[in-house]
C-alpha cells in the first residue's frame, strides 16, 4: 500500500506543477486551490508512504515522478518540445524510479 501512496503522492505532484503553469496564465481562485491542493496531497500521501519506505527510495522516486510527468505534461497540454532525446532523458528518470522499487 506505502507503494500505491508513493505513485499517488507523485501524481499530485505532478498536478501542483500543471497548475504552477495554469496560475501564471489565470490569476483566479481556482487556480489557487488546484496548485494548493495538488501539493498539499501530493506531501500528505509522500507522508503517508514514507511510514514503510526509506526516505531517500520515497523521495527519489516521488520526484523522479514529479519531474517526469510534469514535463510530459507540459508537451502535452502547453506545446513543449517533443524530440526524441528529452522523451529518452524523461524515460531514463522513469526507469530509475522503477530500479530504485526493485532493489528496494
Amino acid at each position: 500500500m506505502n507503494w500505491v501512496f508513493l505513485i499517488l503522492a507523485g501524481v499530485f505532484e505532478m498536478i501542483g506543477v500543471l497548475m504552477i503553469n495554469k496560475l501564471h496564465k489565470d490569476r483566479n481562485f481556482l487556480s489557487i486551490f488546484c496548485l494548493l491542493g495538488g501539493f498539499g496531497l501530493s506531501f500528505f500521501f509522500l507522508n503517508l508512504s514514507m511510514e514503510a519506505l526509506p526516505m531517500g527510495t520515497a523521495y527519489a522516486v516521488w520526484t523522479g515522478i514529479g519531474a517526469s510527468g510534469g514535463a510530459i505534461l507540459g508537451m502535452i497540454f502547453y506545446g513543449e518540445p517533443r524530440n526524441t532525446t528529452r522523451i529518452l532523458f524523461i524515460a531514463m528518470v522513469l526507469s530509475s524510479a522503477v530500479g530504485l522499487k526493485l532493489v528496494g
